[in-house]
């Protein structure tokens, strides 16, 4: 390994490549600290420890790195850019125009990208907007019902306050948005990827504290440690599975030079979708305790009654209501999202017209129908395995470490190990370019 890590740095392009990743991820992580204009730094302290007994913040948290709880300049994260990319990928199937961007190639690469900027902004400022209405109101929305928070954020609540908030928070979404595109382009590894890497790691210092405190104390540590690796042993062992789908050129003869005739495969992978169902259930599954508190909270009330089932069933990790309801959704979304990457007629249309087939099919619509089985085959092990990593470790934390203050889950392992995996094999592919041993065996 140290070897290794000398060959990176024996590179000149590769090592400037990780250096100016690694500054870009510090701006990041400084900027994560410095709180947006107009907060109350105080009443910011409660709001951190009202994340501790979980609701929607503490799932928001993992994505932002703690920014989201101090309100900080890039409190949004970069959620907007995920979710206005999903939201373009999903509308590139109903609309035509979009669909044309995509068989472009770079020319419509570029337009669709042009447009998810702009569709990040403007979920941007209206998620900002929707923030400084509810923390206005006490942030109550956020954490459990049990432990609102009872006083205003903001030192002095006007729309002159609300204009420039929201506008911070907008801006700090388009800085990362344009920090991770300069990551792309001239560091290594995904931009995007990486600031999402460096939020999740960041808070793994502090839960680990907050396990080693826990009643269990280093016994406790010891035992999470361990659950760990065994959990990114099988993260690493199904991202990198792969089923793989011969296919067979036939030679052409264009003028003097014969064209085709090699042998290649079509790579699935077992996990095709990576974590987007997670974030898709995960806001699908926290969306009604956000409804439900603009219900009547008053004592006794019907509104009350239910913010208090939702909180307690719905939104619990180690209910069998969330359980159930959050395992089928991630499930749900797996097929839904790996449907929308993976278009079985797309792909064996191209092959046939590139001059392949698939031996032992014929080409065409047995060649779709072959291609959508298996991967209808493959998906569903690949989403029942991350429905288990995100449930199981948080349901053994609540279960055997319910003194930890810790929002821990498999997700955040999820996320780590594969933009670890990526980035390392684009390390590996400059390494060998260059006749030096890889990291990757």
């Amino acid at each position: 390994m140290i070897a290794n890590l000398k060959n990176v740095l024996k590179v000149p392009e590769l090592r400037n490549k990780v250096l100016f990743t690694l500054a870009i991820i510090a701006v990041y992580r400084f900027g994560s600290f410095i709180p947006a204009p107009g907060v109350d730094v105080e009443a910011l302290q409660e709001l951190q420890k009202s994340t501790e007994s979980g609701g929607v913040l503490a799932f928001l948290q993992l994505f932002s790195g703690g920014a989201l709880s101090r309100l900080s300049l890039f409190a949004l994260g970069i959620m907007p850019y995920i979710t206005a990319s999903i939201i373009i990928q999903i509308l590139g199937v109903v609309i035509p125009k979009l669909e044309q961007w995509q068989n472009q190639g770079a020319v419509g690469q570029r337009k669709i990208t042009q447009w998810t900027r702009y569709l990040t902004i403007a979920i941007a400022a209206m998620q900002g907007t929707g923030m400084a209405v509810v923390f206005h109101q006490g942030g109550g929305g956020f954490g459990q019902v049990s432990n609102p928070l009872q006083r205003d954020i903001f030192i002095n609540w006007g729309v002159g306050t609300v204009l420039l908030f929201v506008l911070t928070l907008t801006t700090g979404t388009a800085l990362l948005m344009w920090l991770g595109e300069l990551v792309t382009q001239k560091g290594i590894g995904n931009g995007m990827s990486l600031l999402i890497f460096g939020s999740v790691v960041s808070g793994l210092p502090s839960e680990l504290t907050a396990i080693a405190k826990s009643d269990g104390g280093f016994v406790a540590l010891a035992l999470f440690l361990a659950g760990f690796l065994v959990i990114l042993y099988a993260i690493v062992f199904v991202e990198q599975g792969q089923r793989r789908i011969p296919v067979q050129f036939a030679k052409r003869q264009v003028g003097s030079r014969t064209i085709g005739g090699q042998n290649t495969y079509i790579p699935l992978k077992v996990n095709q979708s990576g974590v987007i169902p997670i974030i898709f259930a995960s806001s699908v599954l926290y969306l009604p305790q956000l409804l439900s508190f603009v219900l009547p909270s008053g004592e006794g009330s019907w509104g009350k009654t239910v913010q208090e089932f939702v909180t307690d069933h719905v939104v619990a990790p180690s209910d069998p209501i969330h359980i159930i309801i959050f395992g089928i959704l991630i499930l749900a979304f797996a097929y839904f999202y790996t449907a929308i990457m993976f278009d079985p007629v797309k792909q064996a249309d191209q092959i046939r017209k590139q001059g392949g087939f698939i031996p032992g099919i014929r080409p065409g619509p047995a060649t779709e129908r072959y291609l959508a089985k298996v991967l209808s085959r493959i998906t569903l092990p690949g989403a029942v395995f991350i429905a288990i990593i995100a449930l199981i470790p948080s349901l053994l934390m609540a279960r055997f470490l319910p003194g930890a203050n810790t929002t821990f889950s498999g997700i955040s392992i999820l996320i780590a190990v594969g933009v670890a995996l990526e980035t390392m094999k684009q390390i590996d592919s400059q390494l060998m370019m260059r006749n030096y041993e890889g990291f990757l065996k």
